[in-house]
């Protein structure tokens, strides 16, 4: 199945000279969503690592049902006073401003191996932080799982040493 069918461009979001990549009719599709999370599934289902870390709240749409298929626990990373416990946070760039991301402070036990999971890699400036985080509360980045890559922009390199996987690339 060629996923790209189901990803539209919508130019000028969230603003001017944005194009944005949007996944809303892949999740739409029964079918393409399915065969999404099955994908996942097959890579993942015979790794070694202890739970999924979704980054909010795209990562959210396909960290979930991988967790479930894979009797994974999630740890959710969350925009800043989402989370209800003491946090561990960071700062971090995105390629139109900046922002924080949180996690809490006994949501990765130490030494634990995760997988991070997100829709997209842009600037890695998201993964980049959510993969700080991880580390700050003592876990370790097994691999970063995203659905779409923007490999025009270079994202990888903010994420030198740890493992990428990208489903499509554009």
């Amino acid at each position: 199945m060629d996923l790209k069918e189901y990803i539209r461009d919508v130019p000028d979001f969230p603003e001017p000279g944005v194009l944005f990549k949007d996944i809303t009719p892949l999740l739409g599709d029964v079918k393409a969503f399915d065969y999404t999370i099955s994908q996942l599934v097959e890579r993942y289902k015979d790794a070694d690592f202890d739970a999924i870390v979704p980054i909010e709240s795209r990562g959210f749409l396909f960290g979930a049902p991988l967790a479930r298929e894979l009797g994974k626990s999630i740890v959710p990373v969350r925009k800043p006073g989402k989370l209800p416990a003491a946090t561990h946070s960071t700062e971090y760039k995105l390629e139109y401003g900046s922002s924080t991301m949180e996690i809490h402070v006994d949501g990765v036990k130490k030494g634990q191996r995760v997988l991070i999971m997100d829709d997209l890699l842009a600037t890695g400036g998201t993964l980049a932080a959510t993969a700080r985080l991880v580390e700050m509360a003592g876990g370790v980045v097994f691999e970063i799982g995203v659905i779409i890559e923007l490999t025009f922009l270079d994202g990888r390199k903010n994420l030198a040493g740890y493992n990428l996987y990208s489903m499509i690339q554009y």
